[in-house]
């Protein structure tokens, strides 16, 4: 049995019936929705035409919502209707994330993830969703995809259908039947500042602006116009998932460079590798794990990540790592303390391993984020290891300037230092300015090299952020230690950058 819909687009006018028998079936509030309309217009006057499409959960039979919840708050049923339980959600918005859909919203009175769920509860009891027996002109069709003797199978082997983003490969059930291609494709439409009988919020105008402003739709321009839709969250992660890319960069790299150090023969018991670097992996670590709670939409459950977890998710395994890392970390410190310099030596390899993990986990998270095309680069791996590399050799370039080290310890965190930036250039221009595996990743690039965010990107990130400090370091060590703090504003600056760039492309 799998359950799915059929939209006879040849049918629908628009009314928004299944919109509101949706929200008062399930009591969705005022500004979200589970199911909804929307308007497009193709040609120039007076030779114009206006389509619809109804938009919602397409209930996939890979649902990359499902595999990313790190507590199984969004599950498949054995009828193949995605469900969600609101008791285990912790309101993490990863699953916005990894929906190409935008089905997914936060509801405002509960705080956890919410959306279309096929009307469950009536189908439990025999009786078809809201907004299919609602609907006057019979253009949503419900039913089991597998019985060939529904009216929904037969719909579909009979008529020529559409599915939206088949590119994603999560084997989406909600069909569509007549639609006009640009309707159902974002990519293909040009959306202005203003709707018919409605503004738009200014979060999102900001962004069709700097879209607009980067040239992404210069081809969709007068072709196909968004006339009418519903407010959706522009940016579900803001500057606390930038700030944990970055405090994890300098807890992973703090250990990183230490364990190095040790390995490559360094003083396991001293100063620098035996106190200060373990200590600033513990210090940055704590900060990681609260800019990570204080995120959620129910932080006081963010331990359902540990006592409910979905093991297929790199949420679950990214907190186990933070654990372990920070494990070993506080080992070291009390291993150096306590003068044992063969533990420590002992340590150096795991913590190494941890913190490649630390730093590179979230390359696996945010490639599970399926709904974000630019976050899939397969550079970002290697960016971030690099990223932590810098970040924390500058992080203890600047402590160790503070403590007065000697003049070799800080002359080698300083080569170590530009060496990681001169690589981190590397990666980044090529992430931006290579090839792109499909237009939205590329638009969203072009918001950064080329579009409204191109000053901060190549004054503050490269220029001041990666040449300068690169250049500092030669006159002295001393010298070096302005450029170590300038290469962690660079970072920074990056991360918020390369955050706010994958949200800004529409999903729908």
């Amino acid at each position: 049995m799998r359950y799915g819909f059929v939209i006879d687009q040849r049918r629908c006018i628009g009314c928004h019936a299944c919109t509101v028998a949706c929200k008062e079936e399930n009591q969705v509030p005022l500004g979200a929705f589970r199911t909804w309309v929307k308007y497009v217009e193709r040609g120039t006057f007076p030779h114009t035409r206006r389509y619809f499409a109804v938009l919602r959960c397409n209930h996939c039979d890979a649902a990359p919502c499902v595999t990313i919840c790190p507590t199984v708050a969004l599950y498949r049923r054995p009828d193949g209707i995605v469900d969600f339980d609101g008791a285990r959600c912790i309101g993490c918005k990863s699953c916005m994330q990894a929906c190409p859909y935008d089905a997914l919203y936060i509801d405002p009175d509960t705080r956890t993830a919410a959306k279309c769920n096929y009307c469950a509860h009536r189908v439990e009891v025999g009786l078809e969703p809201a907004c299919v027996i609602v609907c006057p002109e019979q253009a949503i069709i419900a039913g089991d995809l597998d019985d060939p003797e529904s009216r929904i199978a037969r719909l579909v082997g009979r008529e020529q259908i559409q599915v939206r983003k088949a590119e994603q490969g999560t084997r989406p059930k909600v069909f569509y039947v007549g639609a006009d291609a640009a309707a159902l494709t974002p990519e293909l439409q040009a959306s202005g500042e203003s709707y018919l009988w409605a503004e738009r919020p200014a979060a999102e105008v900001d962004l069709v602006r700097m879209v607009a402003a980067a040239g992404a739709r210069d081809v969709a321009r007068g072709l196909t116009r968004t006339v009418y839709d519903v407010p959706r969250e522009p940016r579900p992660w803001g500057w606390k998932v930038a700030g944990y890319l970055w405090t994890k960069s300098v807890a992973a790299g703090a250990l990183l460079v230490a364990a190095l150090g040790v390995l490559s023969g360094g003083q396991p018991t001293g100063w620098l590798l035996g106190r200060a670097a373990p200590l600033l992996a513990l210090v940055f670590l704590l900060a990681t794990s609260a800019l990570l709670v204080l995120d959620l939409k129910r932080p006081e459950r963010f331990l359902y990540i540990l006592f409910k977890p979905n093991l297929r998710s790199w949420l679950v395994w990214g907190a186990g790592i933070l654990i372990a890392y920070g494990a070993v970390a506080g080992l070291w410190l009390l291993a150096a303390l306590a003068d044992d310099a063969t533990l420590v030596r002992i340590l150096a390899l795991p913590a190494l391993l941890l913190a490649v993990a630390t730093a590179g986990y979230s390359a696996f998270l945010f490639g599970q984020a399926e709904g974000r095309d630019f976050w899939q680069s397969p550079l970002l791996l290697p960016q971030l290891l690099v990223g932590a590399e810098v970040a924390g050799a500058a992080a203890l370039l600047v402590v160790a300037f503070f403590a007065r080290v000697n003049v070799e310890e800080l002359w080698w965190l300083s080569v170590t230092m530009a060496s990681a930036l001169a690589l981190q250039a590397i990666v980044l221009v090529a992430e931006l300015c290579a090839g792109h595996a499909n237009a939205d990743a590329a638009r969203a690039a072009r918001l950064i090299s080329r579009g409204p965010w191109r000053t901060p990107f190549w004054a503050g990130v490269i220029a001041a952020g990666t040449v300068l400090p690169i250049v500092l370091v030669w006159p002295n060590p001393y010298s070096a230690v302005l450029g170590a703090l300038l290469a962690l504003v660079g970072l920074w600056i990056y991360e918020d950058l390369w955050l706010k760039a994958g949200q800004a492309v529409p999903l729908s």
